[in-house]
């Protein structure tokens, strides 16, 4: 009971805040020039900016790749036969939402449910789901996400690894937006330091801005 209150409240206020956000995004740049010289208001404006196209960007593309996921395990169960199609269906589309590990997660209990009512069903039901983990990382995945998060695999992976293991199931979920956010604002901070650092060291004839964008044109995002 506790938890349905929580969730009624939960989506009433949300409502209220989607109707109001445009205010909400007024009021929030009112308050950054309020607070802040022009060039850091527009600094922690579009650091809030991407912040928000980072989360967005994963988790929205993430939903709509596990909800084609569920669909298509329904239909391909559907066709095969598979017992508590419907059930299974759900659970891989919800755990696909978790990055690399979720559809391992969602098929190995789906696995081992079909495998009590029929085992020929459940080794269907296992090279069908080979089949389509290998659709939505090579074909559905990259097409709706593309490179939202900009991080490589071995980070993606370490960010679900440390924030799971820190927060469970949510962590894995928001774990890798989370991470993209920290590693690009270490990259930025660690990008300015060297380009402080070679100017304070260049001989003061060469501190011209035409010698600067040659020594640090490689280091600026296109």
């Amino acid at each position: 009971v506790k938890a349905m209150w929580n969730f009624i409240i939960g989506f009433i206020i949300s409502i209220y805040m989607l109707a109001s956000k445009e205010t909400f995004c007024r009021q929030a740049r009112e308050l950054a020039y309020a607070c802040f010289e022009k060039k850091r208001a527009v600094s922690v404006i579009k650091s809030v900016g991407f912040i928000h196209k980072t989360f967005i960007g994963f988790l929205g593309g993430k939903i709509v790749d596990s909800v084609i996921i569920g669909i298509i395990c329904f239909i391909c169960t559907s066709i095969i036969g598979t017992p508590y199609g419907v059930l299974i269906s759900c659970i891989v589309g919800v755990t696909n939402i978790i990055p690399f590990f979720g559809p391992y997660i969602g098929a190995i209990p789906s696995a081992l449910l079909v495998l009590m009512v029929n085992p020929r069903q459940c080794l269907y039901f296992v090279i069908m789901i080979l089949i389509l983990q290998q659709i939505d990382g090579n074909i559905i995945g990259p097409k709706i996400l593309g490179n939202s998060t900009g991080l490589s695999s071995f980070w993606v992976i370490f960010s679900i690894t440390l924030f799971g293991g820190l927060f469970g199931v949510v962590g894995m979920i928001v774990g890798v937006p989370v991470f993209a956010v920290i590693y690009t604002a270490v990259k930025y901070w660690v990008r300015g330091r060297l380009k402080k650092t070679a100017l304070q060291n260049m001989p003061a004839s060469e501190e011209s801005e035409s010698d600067y964008d040659s020594v640090f044109g490689y280091l600026e995002d296109d």
